[in-house]
């Protein structure tokens, strides 16, 4: 079964859905993705994974480091996961380049080289927003780039945990 909910974050709306004992989409309900993809909100979110995701947010938003992990399973590609695997990877306050995930999926595969960009395009896509962090991946030399959920939104989030990047 489907479960469906909101959450008030301070940086807007955010849309949860739970299936099957685990969150599968955490988004901005701004983002045309979230708009498109999340079913019309029906219920108030009584599955465990939903309550323990707002749980989580709450303590994200009020400056504390979540010492849980909720039950995900983001829907993607084997590439995608694989990427999605290295972003839950980086601790709060800390970041990765793209660069530096791409070298991590090429030593995974064994192979010499895997692009930055692919690995961008992936993290784009990542279907739970925040708890699968890919507001901590940074551009060569920690620049700043873009962010699926506004540029704003990852510096707010970056700036909430005290990251220092370059704009």
């Amino acid at each position: 079964m489907q479960q469906t909910d909101r959450y008030h974050s301070p940086l807007g709306m955010l849309l949860l859905t739970a299936e099957d004992g685990a969150l599968t989409k955490l988004a901005f309900a701004s983002t045309l993705r979230a708009a498109a993809d999340s079913p019309t909100i029906c219920s108030h979110g009584t599955l465990p994974p939903l309550k323990a995701a707002k749980h989580w947010l709450d303590l994200y938003f009020s400056g504390e480091v979540p010492d849980f992990q909720v039950p995900m399973r983001p829907k993607g590609t084997a590439f995608q996961t694989a990427v999605w695997q290295i972003l839950m990877t980086i601790p709060y306050g800390e970041t990765k380049t793209y660069g530096e995930i791409a070298a991590q999926i090429a030593a995974q595969r064994g192979i010499q080289k895997m692009s930055a960009q692919a690995v961008g395009g992936a993290v784009g896509r990542n279907p739970i927003a925040i708890l699968i962090p890919c507001h901590r991946v940074l551009g060569a030399n920690h620049a700043l780039t873009g962010y699926s959920n506004g540029l704003n939104r990852k510096i707010a989030l970056l700036t909430l945990e005290e990251i220092p990047f370059q704009l």
